[in-house]
């Protein structure tokens, strides 16, 4: 367990009205105090604010004005004593009171050290800490609300009952071994067995059967717009966006690269791509853009697919609705102000059941279809972020796939009629599974490099 006092800013670099500089540690307070003139910080109460001045320790002049918020553990996000230092904003004023105190003996934290003290501390799990940067990162109020969850232990509780059911399992297994003389014992424990298996694979399928829909709360849903040029690629994205991102103009071939942004449609973050008209030509800078989005289509999780509706449909048109074939799509007829020289009975048959929207973009019409189908598409219309517990992470999800795999290993082998503890090899592996997402049996190494991917200061 680390011993020394920590210190880094924790609010983004550049100007504002403050910024904050935190220390956390058992010298923390001690520290601050050789710096800070105002009230005595060693006799003060803890969760309490002072105003003072920080002052250059080699001159004695005030470097800084500030506001000093004290906290003594155990109740801090730490569980460590903790000093936040308010000061002014702007790259200069924060620099130089980090300067100061590291002079005084605090450590420059490492990316993620407050929460990974919290964590060491006892004070959240594993799956909690990493909440915290799902909430720092999360990209719409539904994905906040499902960080937010997450932080307060929801995800946590429902694993820990799980794994406790299934220790209370192996023990009455365990007794069972034990005390072999009694026959009617292996007749129960096989029972026992069975039923909490298949109850603890009912909840972790459960799980992973939201976790698609928590993945892209998460991390966004990565949707690519595609068509022919000039059909209104650009201008979709920019009605998404709300704002002139993309380059509109009659000139085919004008969007030369790929344009990202992220979009809140309904509560959906939706990672939105503008992509080349995919299209044969010479131009050897469209080219590449061209190449750039084959590429994104096929690593994308939705497909915008834009038709003219002034335009009879194209062989262009065509192969585009067979490079597209079995993935998510939605096709979107555009134009539809100007008259109708589309084929919208083929345009039905190509599209194979996927939702058809028309739009006419110029004003802005059909823009509320095209988000509802997209809801419709991921979420069957609703995005349910109150008594659901959503997985959202991709380690998580991985863990809970395997614990699930173990857990049918278990089942199939009671089926076989297997020894008990042969079975039960498989279910202590479904226990272990589930502890490394709340960091039970999490191997050092894998904490440490959670912990790096957070930002300074968190």
């Amino acid at each position: 367990m680390e011993t020394d006092t920590i210190t880094a800013i924790s609010t983004p670099i550049g100007e504002g009205a403050i910024a904050i500089v935190r220390l956390s540690g058992p010298e923390a307070i001690s520290i601050t105090e050789q710096l800070f003139k105002g009230k005595s910080l060693s006799e003060a109460d803890s969760h309490t604010i002072h105003y003072g001045k920080i002052l250059d320790p080699q001159t004695q002049e005030v470097a800084e004005e500030v506001m000093v918020t004290l906290m003594r553990g155990p109740k801090t996000f730490t569980r460590e004593d903790v000093v936040e230092i308010n000061c002014h904003g702007g790259m200069v004023a924060v620099n130089r009171v980090l300067e100061i105190i590291l002079s005084k003996g605090a450590r420059l934290a490492e990316p993620g050290e407050f929460t990974k003290r919290a964590f060491l501390h006892g004070r959240i799990d594993l799956s909690q800490a990493e909440a915290v940067m799902d909430l720092i990162r999360a990209k719409t109020d539904k994905a906040m609300s499902v960080a937010l969850k997450q932080m307060d232990g929801r995800l946590s509780g429902l694993i820990q009952t799980l794994r406790q059911d299934l220790l209370e399992t192996v023990a009455h297994v365990e007794v069972n071994i034990d005390y072999p003389e009694y026959d009617d014992v292996e007749e129960m424990s096989n029972e026992v067995m069975r039923d909490k298996t298949k109850e603890v694979h009912r909840e972790i399928d459960n799980l992973l059967q939201v976790a698609k829909q928590g993945k892209i709360l998460r991390e966004g849903l990565a949707t690519a717009i595609i068509g022919r040029p000039n059909v209104g690629k650009s201008s979709l994205m920019n009605a998404l966006v709300q704002e002139n991102k993309a380059i509109v103009t009659e000139i085919p071939g004008t969007t030369r690269d790929i344009i990202e942004e992220y979009v809140n449609v309904r509560g959906v973050p939706l990672r939105l791509v503008d992509t080349a008209g995919i299209r044969e030509t010479e131009d050897i800078v469209e080219k590449i853009g061209v190449e750039r989005s084959r590429k994104v289509l096929k690593e994308s999780d939705l497909i915008l697919f834009v038709l003219n509706h002034n335009e009879e449909l194209s062989e262009e048109d065509e192969k585009l609705f067979e490079a597209i074939q079995g993935l998510e799509y939605i096709v979107i007829i555009n134009k539809t102000d100007l008259e109708q020289n589309l084929d919208l009975n083929r345009v039905k048959e190509l599209a194979e059941g996927n939702p058809i929207v028309t739009t006419s973009l110029l004003v802005e019409a059909g823009i509320d279809k095209l988000e509802q189908a997209i809801a419709d598409t991921f979420f069957s219309g609703e995005i349910d972020t109150g008594d659901l517990t959503y997985v959202s992470n991709i380690r998580h999800i991985q863990l809970l796939k395997q614990a699930k795999e173990a857990l049918e290993d278990a089942m199939q082998g009671l089926e076989m009629e297997m020894p008990l503890d042969i079975v039960q090899i498989d279910v202590t592996r479904t226990w272990e599974f589930l502890g490394e997402i709340i960091g039970d049996t999490a191997s050092d190494s894998l904490i440490d490099q959670l912990f790096s991917q957070f930002c300074l200061g968190k």
